[in-house]
């Protein structure tokens, strides 16, 4: 009678440990991007709970001259500061201690027709384009 082997042999098992190791070596990288980008996120929320008085204060006036006037960026958690100018122009910058990387994010508004627009980028910072939304890329 026949004695049948039971388990993998050792190739089968180095076969399946490349095979984990490869696919970890590309989606850790991609898993630190996608932490960084929700960590961005949160710069956006920030940034667009000033977006509400500068639109108000813009669309009754008919101007956005003064829509940011008395506005400031407190810094704290993983906001490291930022600025809103009297214009509206509103700056952001990501703590990069807690988020992994230095992030701009700048929201300028423009009033047409009696409607805001709002224009995102990251102030001419390429290298973080992956970090930030789409609408922000340019």
């Amino acid at each position: 009678m026949k004695i049948l082997h039971r388990g993998f042999t050792l190739i089968e098992l180095m076969i399946v440990v490349a095979i984990i190791g490869i696919l970890a070596a590309v989606a850790l990288p991609q898993y630190n991007d996608y932490t960084i980008r929700a960590k961005v996120s949160e710069l956006m929320l920030a940034a667009s709970s000033f977006r509400v008085g500068i639109a108000e204060k813009g669309v009754s006036d008919g101007t956005m001259a003064s829509a940011g006037v008395g506005l400031t960026v407190v810094s704290g958690g993983r906001v490291s500061g930022g600025s809103v100018t009297d214009a509206g122009t509103i700056t952001v910058l990501g703590n990069a201690a807690t988020i992994g990387t230095a992030v701009t994010i700048i929201l300028t508004p423009t009033l047409s027709a009696r409607r805001i627009l709002w224009v995102c980028n990251t102030g001419g910072t390429t290298t973080t384009w992956k970090y930030v939304p789409a609408e922000c890329r340019h």
